[in-house]
């Protein structure tokens, strides 16, 4: 693992948190993306190497809306870039981490990303992301 990617944040309107997010940072996201797959759209703010996304859902399906219909909105996920995630799936899997994606899938942010059970980090959602070059 590199570093902390982003933050990932779930929220019911995107508009009414990008408000808040940019009288927070003083500054306006830099990308807004939807994740058809996932149904999910996202908005990127930059905070020094570190980012935070928000993420609200585009259908009652999707895993944000659960998310929040469960848990309410907030912190959804902590993302970490990876060098190579197909290997760092392997070696999480080979140290007994349950992994949500065998395989890396195309996510947000020109990311490829795969996701680690809650219930192998002590309740929090786990992101590996790599670029794609």
């Amino acid at each position: 693992m590199k570093k902390i990617e982003h933050i990932g944040i779930a929220v019911n309107n995107l508009e009414e948190a990008a408000k808040t997010y940019e009288l927070l940072m003083n500054e306006a996201p830099y990308k807004t993306e939807h994740v058809e797959s996932e149904g999910v759209a996202t908005m990127f703010f930059k905070s020094g190497e570190s980012k935070i996304e928000l993420l609200a859902a585009t259908n009652d399906d999707s895993p944000i809306a659960k998310f929040i219909d469960k848990k309410g909105e907030g912190i959804h996920h902590i993302a970490f870039a990876v060098s190579d995630i197909e290997t760092e799936i392997k070696t999480l899997e080979d140290k007994g981490f349950q992994l949500l994606n065998k395989t890396a899938k195309k996510g947000a942010d020109n990311k490829m990303i795969a996701f680690l059970h809650p219930k192998s980090n002590h309740g929090v959602l786990v992101e590996l992301c790599q670029e794609i070059e």
